[in-house]
């Protein structure tokens, strides 16, 4: 075969085709997955919210609609397919946003400097979570991010305005920008968020409604912060889980402590953001891609709620980190891989686990949540060396081999240039 010729991916569109077939088969009841049905968000939920907006409203009066306007068109597409029931409808245009995702994927695994180990990433994240990717509306939104993070600095303008579109179905996309550094990609997002905002709000009423349905939320059980209650509820604890604004919650006393230090996490989680942008200076390919990973990884990790869909958006991302062969993220991708597992065990397959929290249920959830725990800090530490320059050689660039340039610098900074070359060397990145 010539050099830099690629074979046919044969064996990852199998392994695609396979697992897709098996997702479709499970959401359509050909064959029963274990647990709770999942599908009952589409055909009851989403069904109802359809027949309020073809009214020509928003859902004004149900607290469990908490997106953004935007996303009144995944909820509306299956009017697209007319001759199919609802719900067979979305879990068909579920399958093509999949399908969307693993073409840009394979496009961009086969350009120069690229890889297909993201590609690989994607097939087996959404394999690992289940149905659940089908019976939510969260994978479309991650076709929009990943198109968003692929256009990157080549096309900073379709970057801002596909992360500004993804952000009006679900707000997360907005952190596709963190790593941007052309200003075009700003001034994109910005025009087209406020561009799409007026649109929305002047075609329907209540299109920012759902920011007031988020304040007497309690902490979801699959969070970070429910291991309180979980661990609590072996010592007598006397609050509650009950279905709570579209999620199982726990609701009682100490619940809003718990959720204020969740906010706060986020909080902290935004100031290291800010930091990390305000010192970066070296910025590769991959950069864009990576601070996108580091930061939902931070807001999904330290969130009240982490929904199984919330997943979907992590492999979407972290697929996209591995499709550069320079990228530093493959163990924090790993992690996330073995987060996916886990989730699927935690909901749907032993849902009443978790929910009674006994021994399995709080085992599985502290070991999902303390795989993205790791994953978190590990993504945030190699982010930061890789784009934030030593302190004391940040200011006095040495090329590579240019030894004597190198001769000229004090003492204990080349002793130091050396060393960091010395450990790239010996460590070679993927």
């Amino acid at each position: 075969m010539a050099a830099g010729t690629r074979r046919f991916p044969v064996g990852l569109l199998a392994a695609w085709t396979a697992t897709r077939l098996l997702l479709l088969l499970f959401v359509l009841k050909v064959l029963v997955f274990p647990g709770p049905d999942v599908t009952s968000d589409v055909s009851v939920i989403y069904q109802g919210w359809y027949e309020v907006l073809r009214t020509g409203t928003y859902p004004l009066n149900d607290v469990t609609w908490q997106y953004p306007p935007a996303a009144a068109l995944p909820i509306l597409s299956p009017a697209l397919l007319p001759f199919l029931d609802y719900a067979t409808a979305f879990f068909v245009l579920a399958l093509l946003a999949d399908l969307v995702v693993l073409a840009l994927l394979l496009y961009a695994g086969t350009r120069p400097g690229r890889t297909l180990r993201g590609t690989w990433v994607w097939v087996a994240g959404v394999a690992l979570l289940g149905p659940t990717v089908y019976a939510r509306y969260d994978v479309m939104v991650t076709a929009v991010a990943v198109a968003a993070l692929l256009a990157g600095t080549r096309h900073p303008r379709v970057m801002g305005a596909l992360a500004a579109f993804g952000a009006l179905l679900k707000v997360w996309p907005v952190l596709l920008l963190l790593g941007a550094r052309k200003r075009t990609a700003w001034l994109s997002a910005v025009v087209t968020g406020v561009a799409l905002a007026v649109l929305f709000s002047v075609s329907m009423p209540g299109a920012f409604a759902f920011l007031t349905f988020q304040r007497d939320r309690g902490t979801e059980v699959e969070s970070l912060g429910a291991l309180v209650f979980h661990t609590a509820r072996q010592f007598g604890w006397e609050g509650q889980v009950l279905l709570n604004y579209g999620s199982v919650e726990f609701l009682g006393p100490y619940v809003d402590v718990v959720s204020a230090a969740a906010l706060l996490l986020s909080g902290v989680a935004f100031g290291w953001l800010v930091l990390w942008r305000m010192r970066a200076g070296r910025f590769a390919a991959h950069t864009v891609a990576e601070a996108a990973f580091v930061a939902v990884l931070m807001f999904t990790t330290t969130s009240r709620v982490i929904s199984p869909q919330y997943m979907v958006w992590l492999v979407g991302v972290a697929a996209v980190c591995l499709c550069f062969r320079g990228s530093r993220m493959t163990v924090p991708v790993c992690l996330v891989l073995g987060a996916c597992l886990l989730t699927v065990l935690e909901f749907p397959v032993w849902f009443a686990h978790v929910v009674a929290s006994d021994g399995l249920g709080v085992l599985l959830l502290f070991a999902r949540n303390g795989l993205l725990v790791i994953a978190t800090l590990l993504a945030a530490l190699e982010l930061w060396e890789g784009t934030v320059p030593v302190a004391a050689s940040a200011s006095v660039p040495v090329p590579a081999g240019d030894v004597a340039a190198e001769s000229r610098l004090p003492g204990s900074v080349a002793g130091l240039v050396r060393v960091r070359r010395g450990l790239s060397r010996s460590s070679p990145r993927p």
